[in-house]
């Protein structure tokens, strides 16, 4: 399991090791981290050290200190280091005195150096560049670090409201904070640096692939296909059949000992997937343990009909698509619900239920839905959010837009149906199954080779889930 801590957990751990330690000696380790990474990129991407040139732009506070010491590092390993001073009286004093000790230089522009150090602002910035900080970096080339965080992106919510760095490497000092997982695009590969600190439970969580593939359910000797999980699948109309076979055909996939289906594609349903039982109501489904209803099943009468029946049981339920704008009108028949519910909205199908869009902190209002209805919500996105109604909160980075096209989320809500009728809790559930969703779309986009092939729609996305599975359960494994 990885974690991300917000400034505040950060500065209350580092409190103590400040009070304890000699001056400095926390930003000097910090420093020490940044610059092993800065050394790495160097020898990836120019094939040396000795003679490659670096250029740290330097903001006020400890972010330009911890750039200045691994400026003055750097300079020691033999590296052409200059720095950028934004705010030349506010600039850490005894990092500039060690950073010019060690022969750095103090210059007006960058230039174009080999790679750039940024280190304007840190977690306790907020709101975009400065004009001259967004000049100096508009102005570049080079190659990015970022230290801590890159300067101009919120580091609790990874929002950005104006200009900001866009980093090709991050270094987090100490724990990865929020934005590192909300703010991939602008963060790029995030490297930790150790500097011991004792932190407490996370902000947010994210499953691991190996932590994916333990919890993955699969038959055992002495499984059957009852107790493997039945989940029933309630999804598709004569106009959308195509959602019925998506989120059927998960189901299946996911390693449901059954799938029951109910709907008016059962004929489409059936002849593609010859082991699932069809019905023609949820009343005579037969036995089920979980349900998956809405994707593509309308929102007439009959689908809130079926909906009303389902979610009066006493079984787990994930909602999706259409039986998620039918919630929006009635919201109690959730609210009302002692059993596990899981939500999955789109930022879109977010706001029906909300009355507001998530906005740029997408963390604090899943919660507040979340605590408010007594229910699990998935809020989709490339950086896709999880909380259930005890503040549990997980988070998954797609680690790419594959994903985001038609049907994708029919897809996951089969997966999350089986998951559930395996026994797991929704948050468990949907953060599994947003890693082998995500996993399966960057499986079919990439090919076997791993390079990008074409862009993909929901059937090969499908068609991926078995590989994606097989990946995370080798982690595991060992296989």
């Amino acid at each position: 399991m990885r974690g991300y801590y917000t400034p505040d957990q950060v500065r209350d751990a580092e409190r103590p090791l400040l009070e304890a330690g000699p001056p400095g000696a926390l930003m000097r380790r910090a420093a020490y981290g940044l610059t092993n990474v800065v050394v790495g990129e160097l020898l990836a991407r120019t094939g040396g050290v000795v003679g490659r040139e670096v250029c740290v732009l330097v903001g006020s506070g400890d972010n330009g200190g911890d750039g200045l010491w691994a400026g003055a590092m750097l300079r020691q390993r033999g590296v052409a280091v200059k720095a950028v001073l934004l705010k030349p009286d506010r600039a850490h004093a005894e990092g500039l005195a060690a950073f010019r000790r060690a022969g750095g230089k103090v210059v007006e522009s960058p230039g174009q150096p080999d790679l750039v150090v940024d280190a304007i602002v840190g977690i306790s910035g907020k709101g975009p560049l400065r004009r001259d900080a967004d000049a100096l970096v508009s102005a570049l080339d080079a190659p990015i670090v970022a230290a801590d965080i890159p300067s101009g992106v919120d580091p609790e919510t990874g929002s950005v409201d104006g200009p900001a760095v866009r980093a090709a490497v991050t270094v987090a000092f100490g724990a990865r904070k929020p934005a590192h997982v909300l703010a991939v695009p602008y963060c790029g590969r995030v490297e930790l640096v150790d500097i011991g600190l004792d932190l407490p439970d996370p902000y947010l969580s994210a499953f691991e692939p190996a932590d994916v593939g333990a919890l993955w359910p699969i038959p055992r000797a002495t499984d059957d296909k009852y107790t493997q999980g039945v989940v029933g699948v309630s999804a598709g109309s004569d106009r959308y059949p195509g959602a019925a076979l998506l989120c059927t055909g998960a189901a299946v996939a996911a390693t449901s000992g059954m799938v029951r289906y109910v709907g008016s594609a059962a004929a489409e349903v059936v002849s593609h997937y010859p082991e699932v039982i069809a019905a023609s109501d949820p009343q005579s489904s037969g036995r089920v343990q979980a349900w998956a209803v809405g994707p593509g099943f309308g929102t007439d009468d009959v689908s809130t009909q079926w909906l009303t029946t389902i979610l009066a049981t006493d079984l787990p339920v994930v909602v999706d698509a259409d039986g998620l704008t039918v919630l929006a009108s009635n919201p109690e028949l959730v609210r009302a619900r002692t059993a596990p519910t899981l939500l999955t909205p789109h930022a879109g199908e977010f706001e029906r239920l909300t009355g507001q869009a998530p906005g740029p902190d997408r963390v604090a209002p899943v919660r507040a839905l979340a605590a408010e209805w007594g229910v699990t919500v998935l809020l989709k996105g490339r950086a896709t959010v999880i909380a259930d109604p005890d503040g549990n909160t997980y988070v998954n980075d797609a680690g790419g837009s594959a994903a985001s096209t038609a049907g994708s989320g029919d897809v996951l809500s089969g997966i999350l149906g089986a998951l559930l009728a395996s026994g797991m809790t929704p948050s468990t559930a949907a953060a599994c199954g947003a890693r082998v969703h995500a996993l399966a779309a960057a499986t079919a986009a990439h090919g076997v080779d791993g390079e990008f092939a074409a862009p993909i729609s929901a059937s090969p996305l499908l068609s991926a889930l078995p590989d994606a599975i097989r990946i995370v359960r080798s982690v595991t494994t060992g296989e």
